[in-house]
């Protein structure tokens, strides 16, 4: 019934596109589109946007210096167009074609927490580089850690959960069509996070919408994630004593590297495998008068829960834990779990707001009465369906020739790592190994946090656009290796990762290192520079 809804669709479209199979790209082709006919959607506004000339939201910026990207972007069709596909949804697409020098490809672009933005810089990495582009807030406005949108909204809680990524796809495709008189050659989508979760959506449930994907620290188990998120939220703030300040995340993660650093044959600052690291909190019990180098036993407790993962009442795993070594730092457990006092972290914030907005819709919802195994129960129930993307059989995808690669860093404060282990392994037990070896690939990252950042080579060019230092090739950009994959058949074997001297420099490479697609491990090779990826060698690891 699905796949016939979707060629239906894929059909009117179409047939609502044929006066503009002659249509030349240009201003006048631009103005045109507001004529389109869409199902379920209209054209609000099509008009070419000069070289340099468009300037973002601000609330929609990384950074202030993310300005910059917009500056040098050439003339473009901007489309914009609402999309109703059923009643209480409304959801904004923005389409983004280049003026000329198309290179023939189409890339949608993800969203992160709880979305309600359109990802303006993926729209414009995306365009400097020739591709035309779709993106879409999935439905509402408002910031990434807020859900107060989806209390009595269940049909935007099904936008922001699948549909409303699939309604870009689709409709992006038609504008694309209708502009250059053709459809885009290949299709690709690449995001981290809930883009990660959305990207695995697209392959679950729309396999025919793209080519080849990327899927970065997927928040996919998105109930349990988020159940999770709420179990550790108690362990650290029910009792003020088990709360662990930020200030002693330094002491945490200096036991750890102590203990387990080396193990990998490099003291480099990075744990490379951190399940192999066996280090243990108690070690850290203070001996005399509590300071930051030391931790009570109950902190000591707490992070051996945050370690362990959140447990039912049966002591059933929820979702697993995080792994240590990499506590510190713009991305590491500060921002993350711990935050600035108890209850001040994006932890806190997404599982208490998913809770108190998604599942229970209720704004006084008190978190301290939660328990946890009807919480996931209800959790399930009401939201699995249209939040969860773990479906492990992707026959249709890889039917259709698609090709995914998935990416994690070991030390993901956000989403543990080992939940997209758990997912890469499940789709090799439901497709078969040597099915999954042709369509599916997956890169631990050693020592990065949440889709970059960290004390290890954390950037491959997840994020669109390389610095001008990384060649640009399939060997060190993950998503020119995606679509070598797709385009020539070339299965990527490693990617080559960077490590940069960050803000003071943020060219100048520190550490190069290979990604190796799992359970390939990087070792090295016992002579030349630990800094440098050619003296490591993708190796499967002992047992």
């Amino acid at each position: 019934m699905l796949k016939r809804a979707v060629t239906a669709a894929v059909w009117a479209i179409s047939f609502s596109i044929a006066w503009s199979q002659q249509a030349p790209a240009g201003k006048d082709a631009c103005a045109q589109l507001t004529q389109l006919t869409l199902p379920a959607a209209k054209v609000l506004s099509a008009e070419i946007v000069a070289a340099g000339a468009f300037t973002p939201p601000e609330t929609t910026l990384r950074s202030p210096a993310d300005k910059d990207l917009f500056t040098g972007l050439p003339a473009f069709c901007r489309v914009t167009v609402t999309d109703t596909p059923v009643a209480d949804s409304a959801i904004p697409i923005e389409v983004w074609m280049p003026a000329k020098g198309w290179n023939g490809k189409f890339r949608g672009q993800g969203n992160g927490g709880f979305a309600g933005s359109i990802d303006y810089e993926g729209l414009a990495v995306a365009l400097s580089q020739g591709y035309a582009s779709g993106a879409t807030d999935t439905g509402h406005a408002g910031s990434a850690i807020d859900a107060g949108w989806a209390v009595g909204h269940p049909e935007k809680v099904i936008d922001f959960g699948y549909r409303a990524i699939h309604e870009m796809t689709v409709k992006s495709k038609a504008v694309i069509e209708a502009y250059f008189s053709e459809p885009a050659k290949r299709n690709y989508f690449a995001s981290c996070s809930d883009g990660g979760r959305e990207a695995l959506m697209e392959a679950q449930r729309f396999p025919a919408d793209y080519d080849g994907i990327a899927a970065g620290a997927p928040a996919n188990y998105w109930t349990h994630l988020l159940t999770n998120a709420l179990y550790n939220s108690r362990a650290l703030t029910l009792d003020p004593e088990d709360y662990i300040p930020s200030a002693k995340l330094p002491a945490i993660q200096a036991a750890a590297l102590a203990a387990c650093d080396s193990a990998d044959g490099v003291t480099d600052g990075v744990i490379d495998d951190p399940r192999n690291c066996h280090f243990k909190p108690a070690s850290l019990v203070c001996k005399g008068a509590e300071t930051d180098a030391c931790l009570t036993a109950k902190q000591a407790h707490t992070l051996e829960v945050l370690y362990a993962g959140g447990h039912d009442s049966k002591g059933k795993l929820i979702f697993p834990g995080y792994l240590p070594g990499s506590e510190v730092g713009e991305g590491g457990w500060a921002p993350w779990i711990t935050g600035a006092a108890p209850g001040k972290s994006a932890m806190f914030a997404f599982g208490v707001g998913y809770f108190t907005n998604m599942v229970y819709e209720k704004p006084d919802w008190d978190y301290k009465k939660a328990v946890i195994d009807d919480a996931i129960k209800v959790a399930m129930e009401k939201t699995a369906h249209a939040l969860d993307a773990t479906d492990p059989n992707l026959k249709p995808f890889a039917a259709r020739g698609g090709k995914l690669i998935l990416y994690h860093g070991w030390n993901d404060p956000a989403i543990s790592a080992l939940n997209t282990i758990n997912y890469y392994n499940d789709v090799r037990t439901a497709v078969g190994a040597a099915s999954a070896d042709s369509f599916v690939r997956l890169f631990m990252v050693p020592g990065m946090q949440h889709c970059d950042f960290g004390p290890g080579a954390a950037h491959f060019n997840q994020w669109g656009m390389p610095p001008a230092t990384v060649p640009d090739d399939a060997q060190h950009d993950l998503f020119l290796a995606l679509e070598a994959w797709v385009e020539k058949g070339s299965a990527p074997e490693s990617i080559i990762a960077a490590k940069y001297a960050g803000k003071e420099d943020p060219t100048k490479v520190l550490m190069t290192r290979p990604l190796c697609a799992y359970p390939k491990v990087a070792k090295y090779k016992g002579t030349g520079d630990t800094n440098d990826a050619a003296n490591f060698a993708c190796l499967v690891p002992a047992k």
